[in-house]
């Protein structure tokens, strides 16, 4: 009976941290976490670890099908990744001189308010209108958003993906796919540092709920690719907006039942 719930929580933490991913670079710690700590009374440090670790295959398979289909930024996207990871320890340093507040609800806020945004106000950018941007341009925002966006997930502890895709789409002006695609591609990189880090500071995880997780984000996160890659603009919003929102009501009740 715990192996069947213990199969049946990863699953639906696996898939929906499979859709946000692979519609929205979204990262997969903000809907495996409370899943995990809520249903299978996981210490939420060990929780945090194991839904890094899901986001870094997810991610990585996320980026290379958007990439398969040119709807990757690498040269940005390497800038933003690198500002994103040196400013994460910076912030992550600032937090711990700073006393702790109540920051927790600051990325589900942010999943379904920007899943409304793409419903109401879907990004119909072209890839054409995104390419006749000045690159230096591009490339000093990258740097400059990089750094807020890393030291904010450091003093915070969440938010990366969501702020990611927000910026790309309203800041520089990428198209939804380019934007996701970029996002992904970073995600894997700082999801793999984190998922390192707690693992050398928290010891092993539980073997068969990591693989679990793992393997379901994969697979969902390979789906939701594929079909965001097939899709038309329009219908990529909608589609997007509605697993934000959704995600975003699903984790918010997760947070009252812990």
């Amino acid at each position: 009976m715990d192996m069947l719930v213990t199969i049946l929580v990863t699953f639906f933490a696996g898939m929906g941290a499979g859709l946000g991913t692979g519609f929205a670079g979204m990262s997969a710690a903000a809907v495996i976490t409370p899943m995990l700590v809520t249903f299978l009374n996981m210490e939420p440090y060990m929780a945090v670890g194991i839904a890094l670790s899901s986001d870094v295959l997810a991610s990585a398979v996320s980026a290379y099908t958007y990439g398969r289909n040119k709807n990757l930024d690498v040269r940005n996207g390497l800038i933003m990744m690198v500002s994103v990871l040196v400013f994460t320890v910076v912030g992550s340093y600032v937090s711990s001189l700073v006393p702790s507040g109540t920051m927790g609800s600051f990325s589900v806020c942010m999943t379904f308010l920007l899943g409304v945004k793409f419903i109401v106000r879907p990004v119909m950018t072209t890839k054409e209108a995104m390419q006749a941007a000045s690159a230096q341009k591009r490339a000093i925002q990258s740097l400059v958003f990089g750094v807020l966006i890393g030291f904010i997930c450091g003093f915070v502890g969440a938010g990366g993906g969501m702020m990611m895709l927000l910026t790309l789409t309203t800041v520089l002006g990428y198209e939804l796919k380019t934007a996701v695609g970029t996002s992904v591609f970073i995600m894997a990189f700082t999801a793999l540092t984190g998922a390192a880090s707690h693992f050398a500071i928290g010891g092993a995880p539980d073997w068969p709920v990591f693989g679990l997780c793992v393997a379901f984000t994969f697979i969902w996160a390979r789906l939701a690719a594929v079909f965001a890659n097939r899709a038309e603009p329009k219908t990529l919003n909608r589609a997007t907006g509605i697993v934000l929102v959704t995600l975003g009501i699903v984790i918010m009740g997760f947070s009252r039942l812990g």
